[in-house]
Order: C-alpha cells, then structure tokens, then sequence
C-alpha cells in the first residue's frame, strides 16, 4: 500500500493516508531570527508551501511546543484551525484549546467516512540523557492503518534512544520519518539524529523506507539530506532512502 508525503520544510510534512491528511510539528514562517531563552535560532529559507496551500487537516501530530523550529508563530496560529491537535501532556496545558496531551504509549483514534486511524504516542529524548530538564518534553507518533497496510513512525525531535528501539520492537512499521539533521545548539551534541542515528533507525525497522524530515531550513542543522544519502549509499542502505523535494507530493510504498 502507498501514502503520500509531502516535505514543507524542516521539520513540517503533510502525510496523506487512507483519505487522512496528517500535518507535522507547523512551520510556516519566513526567514528571521526566533530568540529563545536560552539562544538565538536562525531560519534560514521558508516553507515550499503556505498555509493556505496546505488546505484542510485531520490531526496535527505536534512532537513539541516550546522550540521555534517545531512550532513557530504561524504555526501556532495554524493550530486553532486544526480539528485535532495530538502533542505532549505539558504542551497540551500550555497551549490550551483544542489540543490533546498524550504520554508514550497512549492512543487516540481517528474517524471519518467510516475509516479510521490508530494513532500512538512514543518515547522520544531531545538529546543525550539527562538533557529532559532542559529540552522539555517530546514525543513521537504511530500511525496504524487497518491490515494490510503498515503502520507509519514519526519520530518527533528525538536521538537514537532505547525508546526508539522499542517502538521497532512493537511495531512493524513499513515507513518511517526520523527527525534528522543533528540539530545543535547548546553544547557539543546533537539534539536530533545525525547520520549514526538514522543509520541505527534504519537497522531497527529492518526493511521500512526511510524518509528523513528536519533537515533543511534551520542554522543549527549541522548535517543535510546529502549527507544522509552519502552514508546510506556507503553503508548499504541508499535504495531504503527517500530523499524528499520541499513542496513536491511523493508516493512512497511500503
């Protein structure tokens, strides 16, 4: 079975799946600069799409709220359209309204026109361990179609963890978007996963198609999709790699 992505920029995709249309952690605003409490991101290109190319959401799937390059200030008002917005237990009670707030593991349903999607919350970590203090709260999503479809992981701004390992133990998931980029910013490591993590992501969900997101866009991204494909290549996964093109609807099969 197939779905359709469509890359916006960082880490923002319109997933398309069984007459669903999923929109991840919204990011629509031009260049500039976002102050945070503790530093300064920079933006660096804008999104391939609007918001008012995107047209009309099922469920936003939120991995977090509180960094500027998951959800900036369009996004936010995007949010109060949307008719479901699933995201953190924190981040539901500061964004108010109608967002959910799940804790890893939790599932919630989706239905329309007698079809349905299964959606769960999974484990992710902003970085090394010990970073929760600072990073705050983060999770992923499963997306379960009913038989024979695969599931779909999203995997939220996370690194290579056990938690992710565990989402491979319990699902078998035929595509899966890692939040790559090796984002940096407040020391010496990454805060999402570089080319290592994708590649140990790739080995857990054995023959799912990788589509890596949170690539591109920001200047605290220390790695790019090319580097992606160069490690792939060497290591012998490139023909499990999609490499998307900002604005462009792509069928993936899984």
């Amino acid at each position: 079975m197939s779905i359709t992505i469509t890359l916006i920029g960082g880490p923002t995709a319109l997933i398309e799946i069984d007459g669903f249309r999923l929109l991840t952690d919204p990011t629509f605003d031009a260049p500039g600069d976002y102050q945070l409490p503790h530093v300064k991101l920079e933006k660096l290109t804008g999104p391939a799409l609007g918001v008012r190319d995107v047209g009309e959401i099922d469920a936003v799937l939120l991995s977090h709220d509180q960094h500027s390059d998951n959800l900036d200030h369009s996004g936010r008002d995007f949010l109060k359209d949307a008719r479901r917005v699933l995201t953190t237990e924190a981040g539901a009670k500061r964004l108010g309204g109608n967002t959910e707030g799940f804790a890893p593991w939790a599932s919630t349903t989706l239905k329309k026109g007698g079809r349905t999607l299964a959606i769960t919350a999974t484990p992710a970590r902003h970085g090394p361990a010990g970073i929760e203090p600072l990073s705050g709260d983060v999770i992923g999503f499963v997306v379960e179609r009913p038989k024979p479809g695969r599931p779909v992981y999203v995997s939220g701004d996370t690194t290579w963890f056990d938690g992710v390992a565990e989402v491979a133990r319990r699902f078998d998931c035929g595509v899966v978007l890692p939040f790559a980029g090796a984002a940096q910013t407040r020391g010496p490591f990454h805060l999402t996963m570089d080319t290592n993590d994708a590649i140990e992501t790739a080995r857990a969900f054995a023959d799912a198609v990788i589509v890596p997101v949170h690539t591109d866009g920001w200047a605290h991204f220390r790695q790019n999709a090319g580097d992606l494909r160069a490690s792939f290549d060497t290591l012998g996964f490139g023909r499990r790699l999609r490499i998307l093109e900002p604005g462009v609807a792509t069928v993936i099969e899984s």
